[in-house]
């Protein structure tokens, strides 16, 4: 891709295009209408706190935050009704994506997932599978068998890699490397599924270089998507412990935004950008507040990529 001198970007040019790849808009592209993404508790676990890996976790994990069905009352066909059911009602959408979110979407036997996974055939209205995942769950055997939904399902992967530096890696207890993504990632991409990446911003001795090395790193891959969080403070975390003792520093605002444009800023414009932040429920977030004002962050990015003269892609340069 040709290199982009930002300088040369007129005001008029920023307004007229979108300043990244949303994923709003790709799914219109995709089928012509809005579609939404249901959050799905398949009732895994993870080995990163069974005592397979270890038992403690990330330092910052705790599932209940984010995932709406984590006492796994009800079925997965129970999850898919009620919230295909309040998204049709609340804003008129027809069309879903079932997202296998909670702790690591693929540890389990194959049969184990085809259980789990065929359960969204009986929904017609249901148009993706989307599964989130370690890199570190997953081999070649599992990456066929979930193959075989893309002639039915828009399909993507989802491996939270957080970052590309294995020093970090360790220092947050992730208990994989950046090499175990890779592998992840090749033998994702020769089944011709789409891989989408989890990037936290603000991770332990993570500054700027180490956030531009990842964007530069993930930017010559033949990835289809990033989704951004921001490291943040979960009761009954290690992280909790830490940020009480003042070890571990948490972004400001102003420190997110810039760091994330800095990531858009070096990444392909055909990336798609799955979520510019996290958010947490406000009953476990102890910090920061700000991470759950989507609506004024999102516009908070575009006009500092705008006060820039930068879009997505603006320094993208193909190794």
């Amino acid at each position: 891709m040709k290199h982009i001198n930002p300088n040369n970007i007129s005001e008029n040019f920023i307004q007229q295009q979108d300043c990244f790849y949303s994923f709003n808009k790709y799914l219109r592209e995709k089928f012509g209408e809005r579609v939404h993404r249901i959050s799905i508790d398949g009732g895994f676990n993870c080995p990163n706190i069974d005592d397979t890996l270890s038992s403690k976790g990330c330092i910052f994990c705790n599932n209940k935050a984010f995932v709406k069905y984590d006492n796994r009352f009800e079925s997965i066909e129970d999850q898919i009704k009620e919230s295909m059911e309040f998204y049709n009602q609340k804003m008129g959408v027809n069309k879903f994506i079932a997202y296998f979110q909670a702790f690591s979407s693929t540890y389990a036997d194959i049969k184990t997932l085809q259980k789990k996974y065929d359960i969204i055939r009986n929904f017609s209205n249901i148009v993706g599978l989307f599964i989130s995942t370690r890199p570190d769950c997953i081999e070649k055997e599992k990456i066929k068998f979930i193959s075989e939904y893309t002639h039915d399902y828009l399909v993507w992967m989802e491996y939270g890699l957080q970052t590309t530096h294995n020093n970090i890696l360790k220092q947050i207890n992730r208990n994989h490397t950046y090499e175990d993504f890779l592998n992840a990632y090749e033998i994702t991409r020769k089944y011709n599924i789409n891989v989408g990446v989890h990037i936290i911003l603000g991770l332990p001795f993570q500054k700027s270089r180490e956030i531009r090395i990842d964007a530069e790193r993930l930017a010559n891959l033949d990835i289809q998507g990033i989704k951004f969080h921001v490291l943040h403070v979960l009761k009954n975390t290690t992280l909790e412990s830490l940020y009480i003792k003042k070890k571990i520093p948490i972004l400001t605002e102003d420190e997110y935004i810039c760091y994330l444009c800095d990531f858009l800023e070096r990444i392909p414009k055909n990336f798609v950008i799955l979520r510019l932040v996290s958010t947490a429920s406000p009953i476990y977030l102890i910090s920061p507040q700000w991470m759950n004002k989507k609506s004024t962050l999102k516009n908070e990015i575009i006009q500092e990529l705008k006060k820039r003269g930068t879009i997505q892609g603006s320094y993208f340069n193909k190794t």
